[in-house]
């Protein structure tokens, strides 16, 4: 695909394990629509050249609107890292040269965070908020080959093996992740 250099990868194929809704927790409501979606919908605001969702634990094609890539990660149980791999090897055959890397379970993540670390030239760089280092995170194709091919871990071991790698991009917005009902509550 000539002219895409960079695709948002919005990982969402955690079973989440300690949400004990009724529903299965990236499609429970979240102000007034399913919570996956308020990350999507950031991802897609942020203009990058593609928008790929990574889901497995949940089904999300009735969620995940159109112009937007479903991909399935068919081994999503061993772990975050292994749906990243599944982004970056799209992100690989449609020829991108980055991917900016954020989580399904975070809603409060504006466009404009996507936007600011898509930006960075860095081979990572990372969103910070108040200080704290949060996805999204912008990868750079140079060191897709340095990320772990599996486990729950993602950018996160990377970045603390290699911090040469990784500059800081300061954005507004909430970080907080929604894991339980609880959170769900709090942040609603």
């Amino acid at each position: 695909m000539a002219g895409l250099t960079t695709a948002a990868v919005v990982l969402a194929a955690g079973g989440g394990s300690r949400f004990r809704g009724p529903t299965p927790k990236l499609l429970a409501p979240f102000r007034g629509r399913p919570l996956v979606t308020w990350a999507v919908a950031a991802a897609v605001a942020a203009g990058l050249d593609e928008t790929v969702v990574v889901a497995g634990g949940t089904d999300l094609s009735e969620v995940v609107d159109g112009g937007v890539t479903l991909l399935v990660n068919h081994s999503w149980e061993s772990g975050m890292a292994s749906s990243l791999q599944v982004g970056l090897a799209w992100a690989g055959r449609r020829g991108h040269q980055a991917v900016v890397v954020g989580l399904g379970d975070q809603p409060l993540v504006p466009a404009a965070a996507w936007t600011a670390v898509a930006g960075s030239d860095c081979p990572v760089a990372v969103a910070t908020f108040g200080g704290q280092r949060r996805p999204p995170t912008r990868l750079d194709r140079s060191i897709w080959h340095l990320l772990p091919p599996g486990g729950d871990e993602g950018a996160r071991v990377l970045m603390a093996r290699q911090p040469e790698l990784v500059c800081e991009v300061a954005c507004d917005g909430d970080p907080v992740d929604v894991d339980t009902v609880e959170d769900l509550a709090r942040w609603s």
